[in-house]
């Protein structure tokens, strides 16, 4: 339930970009709230809340503060599991859906993208301008997991490989700044699963 937005989205918007579009999280929490769509999943509403909360949390930059405990665990679950189902898409969609381009590889890294990735911070998609600055944020959400398994996982499938391996830059500085963050990201993981 927690992507229910993206079929609006992508119906209305033609995009799966929420920068250019609207916030699929908050757009999911209105068809499953306000319409009451969540009664179709769900006959109870002892739940909603903790729902409500997972859901518009899971796309966020960071999740909100005054979250009770519960609300706070499953926002932090639900955020991981997307993490790990976007890295297992990653490596096989189209590169023209995932990034709309057609030409991924004539792409440059910004210097603003690349600086927020080497000091291992989520990238603020804000600040994102190119379909190359999208794949090192994509690299970046290494250092947004809560959970160790989950972590593990995408290890474990080489999801951070297969993703550097679907992609060859032309631009020399755009190449070296790709590979130093592969390298980056793959040593972050291996440090806090200790391989």
């Amino acid at each position: 339930m927690h992507d229910i937005g993206r079929f609006e989205q992508i119906k209305r918007y033609h995009t799966f970009s929420d920068k250019n579009s609207v916030n699929h999280g908050e757009y999911g929490v209105k068809i499953l709230f306000e319409k009451g769509m969540i009664r179709n999943f769900i006959k109870e509403s002892k739940y909603d809340e903790i729902i409500r909360k997972a859901i518009l949390n899971h796309n966020r930059n960071k999740i909100e503060e005054g979250l009770t405990k519960k609300e706070l665990l499953h926002s932090k679950i639900i955020r991981d599991a997307d993490k790990v189902d976007i890295f297992y898409i990653l490596t096989f969609d189209e590169i023209k859906t995932i990034y709309e381009t057609n030409c991924l590889e004539e792409e440059i890294i910004t210097d603003e993208i690349y600086h927020e990735f080497v000091e291992e911070r989520k990238i603020d998609y804000s600040k994102i301008k190119t379909a190359a600055d999208s794949i090192i944020a994509h690299f970046a959400y290494v250092f947004d997991f809560y959970f160790e398994n989950s972590l593990g996982y995408v290890y474990e499938n080489n999801y951070l490989e297969k993703l550097y391996k679907r992609v060859t830059f032309k631009d020399p500085k755009t190449l070296e700044r790709y590979q130093n963050a592969y390298k980056i990201a793959k040593q972050y993981v291996e440090k806090r699963l200790n391989q």
